[in-house]
């Protein structure tokens, strides 16, 4: 049975801080790793399984097969209905097609793929209807594949890697209306890869029959294995996973170049207000570009070569097109209406009142320009960067998203957080100051197609939950009624059960109305992009820890030496392991869960012989920064990303 093991309190193992700093642009001296895992090979259709050309089966070489069914798969989708998708599948489809094939296929709207759509949905459906057992088979399976390709030795310590997967072949989709969806994403061969390692290290094999397009020793980099993918010519990486040494290091120095801006903001804000008056139009570019960055979180926008991706832009790319001036709009003066596709073709739209020097530039800017005429003509990123370096040591554009979105949490939860609310009640002023910060930085979603569903799952839920309440409170007018009348213990005991279970069910129901106010609040706002990316985790320990969890394994039962309890309470989700050696920590098990929850900060119990879980970030902080710390406890943590998964355990006084 799997359990917690405690470490030998002589055993202790440094966190990266505590490393001796590598030189040179040196990341590792030791990388050994088994390559990338391969999906499998395209195993063809059953014989009963057929494609229809004009009506007629129509028997596919394997090869051409496999592509029909990438589109097979998607008939049910909105992209197999655009124009752009069709031609490009169809254009690429008809490549890899045998000379026979190319004679015969000529007209797309012949092809009928529906009797290879209803195989694959059927299969889905079958694959989920499996019985325990064999879906118990398949994940041993999966966790095999894992164990030997999932992680790597670094420097001695073994290291979970992110995506250790090829891409599987498929059909392009892009974001937005993207010029090249439904091209066709080839399988990646060994002969396509790049492996990278240490030379003294036993260099993964390659599938048999096979060989790797080229092995390096780069310890300049943090790539295991690297590939260009043909659809748009980039290259893919295989990384080490969010929890690692390395992406913890780099989180860190990103979030402090991040804290760093802000000793200096006020200077940089007072120096770009001055060249909106500059007498150079470059320079007036510059500041009113930094100031849309600053105040809108805006991303500056790349240079892209034409056609090949969609119509996205950032600042310093906006057309004339992209924004109206309107004096005065809704009782505002000087208003700047932005309407155009940002990253990942996501629509930014917003009006926003501006002072009176931008809103004047912009008028300038705009004078004598067609629609589709740059806004910042005398303006490039790497341009607006150079200026940046000049300001502060490592400053970009980007670093301005980051320490806008951190600050904006930072204020939000210190207006939005009541110590006096419940766990549900602190839950939804976090994810309101986390909402604030997605609306910043514009991070939208489509509304899921289960909302609907699960909305009326939720609201039925509520309204049980009303009437066992009220059935309770009949209960205890009951009971009250009869202790009056008998006035004996155990009417009274009765009486204090009947209000225990309604303070319980008062409870529930609260927690679930404030579960559905926070579900249509975020219905289209994707709360996760920043948590990853933008926001300094020691925000959130600043304001919420310590935090007490309760660690629930279902049927499995916690294992503890004699005299330890856990403490605490919240809701389960999927543990991810990380790493913390220290005397007074200990690792949870892979297939532990692991409770994450914002609770109140616990009064921690007198002596010795509790195990407290310790909501920690993976950067490293003082034992000062973590209110309400056991005296003498050090706070070293090391683990996964930001606030996803935390898995250290924390004991008051050593094992």
């Amino acid at each position: 049975m799997p359990c917690l093991e405690w470490l030998d309190p002589g055993t202790e193992e440094r966190g990266w801080w505590e490393e001796e700093k590598k030189e040179g642009g040196v990341k590792w001296m030791q990388l050994e790793h088994r390559g990338p895992y391969f999906v499998p090979l395209y195993e063809p259709l059953p014989e009963d399984v057929q494609f229809y050309y004009d009506g007629k089966p129509f028997k596919l070489s394997l090869a051409t097969e496999e592509i029909a069914t990438f589109y097979a798969k998607m008939l049910d989708h909105e992209y197999t209905t655009k124009e752009v998708f069709q031609n490009n599948f169809f254009h690429d489809w008809r490549k890899e097609m045998t000379s026979e094939e190319q004679e015969i296929i000529k007209d797309l709207d012949k092809c009928d793929f529906r009797e290879i759509h209803k195989y694959f949905v059927d299969k889905n459906e079958a694959r989920k209807a499996l019985p325990k057992e064999e879906k118990q088979k398949l994940k041993e399976e999966a966790d095999k594949i894992q164990e030997e390709y999932g992680y790597c030795i670094m420097d001695g310590h073994r290291e979970k890697i992110g995506n250790f997967k090829t891409e599987p072949p498929g059909l392009f989709r892009g974001r937005g209306e993207h010029p090249k969806m439904g091209m066709l994403k080839k399988r990646i061969m060994p002969e396509d890869v790049i492996i990278n390692c240490s030379r003294d290290s036993k260099i993964p094999e390659p599938p048999e029959g096979h060989r790797w397009k080229e092995v390096r020793f780069d310890n300049t980099v943090t790539w295991l294995a690297s590939w260009t993918e043909n659809i748009q010519n980039t290259l893919k990486y295989i990384m080490l996973n969010p929890s690692s040494k390395l992406k913890g290091e780099k989180d860190w120095q990103k979030y402090e170049v991040a804290r760093r801006l802000k000793d200096v903001v006020h200077t940089i804000r007072a120096q770009y207000r001055r060249d909106w008056k500059s007498k150079e139009i470059k320079k007036r570019q510059r500041a009113v570009a930094l100031y849309f960055i600053d105040k809108l979180a805006l991303r500056a926008g790349n240079e892209k070569e034409e056609g090949e991706t969609a119509d996205t832009v950032g600042c310093c790319s906006l057309r004339v097109e992209h924004i109206q001036l309107h004096p005065q709009l809704d009782g505002q003066e000087h208003v700047v209406e932005f309407d155009f596709l940002g990253k990942d073709s996501i629509r930014y739209y917003n009006k926003v009142s501006v002072e009176k020097q931008v809103f004047k530039n912009l008028q300038l800017f705009m004078k004598n320009k067609d629609p589709t005429e740059d806004l910042f003509d005398q303006l490039s990123t790497n341009f607006l960067n150079r200026h940046l370096q000049h300001l502060m040591d490592g400053l970009t554009a980007k670093v301005f998203r980051t320490y806008n979105a951190s600050i904006t949490l930072q204020e939000q939860l210190k207006a939005l957080t009541n110590p006096e609310d419940n766990v549900a009640g602190k839950l939804l002023s976090y994810n309101r100051a986390n909402r604030a910060v997605a609306i910043l930085c514009n991070h939208q979603r489509s509304i899921p197609k289960t909302f609907a569903r699960s909305m009326q799952v939720l609201q039925e839920k509520i309204d049980a939950k009303k009437k066992q309440v009220e059935e309770a409170q009949e209960e205890l007018k009951k009971a009250e009624e009869e202790f009056k009348d008998k006035s004996d213990a155990k009417a009274e005991d009765n009486v204090e059960k009947k209000k225990k279970l309604l303070k319980r069910l008062e409870e529930q129901l609260a927690k679930l109305n404030i579960q559905a106010t926070d579900k249509e609040e975020n219905k289209q706002i994707a709360l996760g992009t920043s948590k990853l990316n933008y926001l300094d985790p020691r925000i959130s320990v600043a304001c919420k820890c310590p935090v007490l969890l309760h660690l629930q394994l279902g049927t499995k039962q916690l294992e503890l030496p004699e005299g330890r309890e856990v403490l605490g309470q919240g809701r389960v989700l999927r543990h991810q392991r990380g790493l913390c050696r220290n005397r007074r920590f200990v690792p949870v098990e892979e297939d532990h869960q692991e409770v994450l929850q914002h609770l109140p900060t616990p009064q921690l119990p007198p002596g010795p012989g509790h195990l407290h879980l310790l909501l920690l970030p993976k950067l490293p902080v003082q034992p000062e920064r973590v209110p309400g710390a056991p005296a003498g406890s050090p706070v070293r943590c090391w683990g996964s990303h930001s606030m996803r998964f935390f898995s250290f355990l924390m004991e008051g006084n050593g094992p």
